[in-house]
């Protein structure tokens, strides 16, 4: 076998002849460097084969671990979330049972005030508006609605007891109005008889006289002049059927000669209330209304008392 070789300068070749014995020498020497090769990436491939089954169960497990963990992390951020929304639902509860008081508070001042109902609907929530910007829009978050609550807590808290005061001062004013005695105790009659000296209408005597009379219709009603309490609802001497009201501080009214009476010892009456019908029952010569005013034990003169105004 002939081997020709070009060399690089001229152009030049030379030629050798290889005999059958070298030849079969290289090929020998080939096939000897590919198997090695592939002997050697054999041996490579298979320890890579045996090493990455090791590591693919070391990754897995710390991913295992890793999901765990945030598993955990999931579920006591979910029992924390938990415990916020029972614990903002009881205090929303509780806020609406305030809400509830203070409407029915308000309904209460806006009566004893005289104010005007349509003015102040407590039924209803307040008139509020105005254009939206949506893109200024934004939801509230957990901790913005916690800060919120608590604001909130503290405005009512402060609203109930100015309300209250306001309440506690109204229903004195108005409990005051009710007691103070003014008025007379009909609504249709005449003073037939004043207080002080005069002609006794059976004696013909100059006695003295302890309270006013009023004529009025039989049957007519008898009128409270004041708020209070039923201390005498019956019979009593020389008065007939007799109506005694205690008002506080030692004030007290009485009504006699009634022909019905219509309340009882211990009943709380309202200023305006009626009380009996007019009659003319005990010492009496017709249809009237014996009407005394006390403080204390002494009887006053009453007129001081009817004439001045209501307050």
């Amino acid at each position: 076998m002939n081997i020709i070789v070009v060399g690089k300068h001229h152009g030049r070749a030379r030629t050798f002849k290889v005999h059958g014995g070298l030849m079969a020498l290289l090929a020998l020497l080939i096939l000897s460097v590919l198997a090695a090769t592939l002997y050697l990436g054999y041996y490579l491939a298979q320890r890579h084969t045996a090493a990455d089954p090791v590591l693919t169960k070391a990754v897995i497990e710390s991913w295992q671990a890793r999901l765990q963990q945030d598993r955990e992390n999931v579920a006591g951020l979910g029992q924390k979330i938990d415990r916020q929304i029972d614990a903002l639902t009881l205090r929303l509860g509780n806020m609406q049972g305030r809400i509830l008081r203070l409407d029915a508070l308000g309904e209460r001042l806006v009566a004893t005030a005289h104010l005007d109902n349509g003015e102040f609907n407590f039924n209803e929530p307040p008139p509020m508006g105005g254009p939206v910007e949506s893109a200024k829009s934004e939801s509230y978050t957990m901790p913005d609605l916690s800060e919120m609550l608590a604001r909130l807590d503290a405005q009512m808290s402060d609203r109930e007891k100015q309300l209250d005061l306001l309440d506690e001062l109204l229903s004195n004013r108005r409990l005051q109005s009710e007691r103070f005695v003014a008025g007379r105790p009909i609504k249709f009659g005449w003073m037939s008889s004043p207080y002080g000296w005069r002609t006794d209408p059976f004696t013909g005597k100059r006695e003295w006289h302890e309270g006013m009379d009023f004529a009025a219709k039989r049957g007519s009603n008898i009128i409270a002049v004041a708020a209070g309490v039923v201390t005498w609802a019956g019979p009593r001497y020389g008065y007939g059927n007799l109506i005694e009201l205690d008002h506080g501080n030692g004030l007290r009214t009485r009504y006699g000669h009634a022909m019905k009476v219509l309340v009882h010892a211990g009943d709380i009456v309202k200023k305006g209330q009626v009380i009996g019908l007019v009659g003319s029952t005990g010492r009496s010569t017709g249809p009237h209304v014996h009407f005394e005013v006390l403080i204390g034990d002494h009887k006053t003169n009453p007129e001081k008392y009817i004439q001045r105004a209501s307050r």
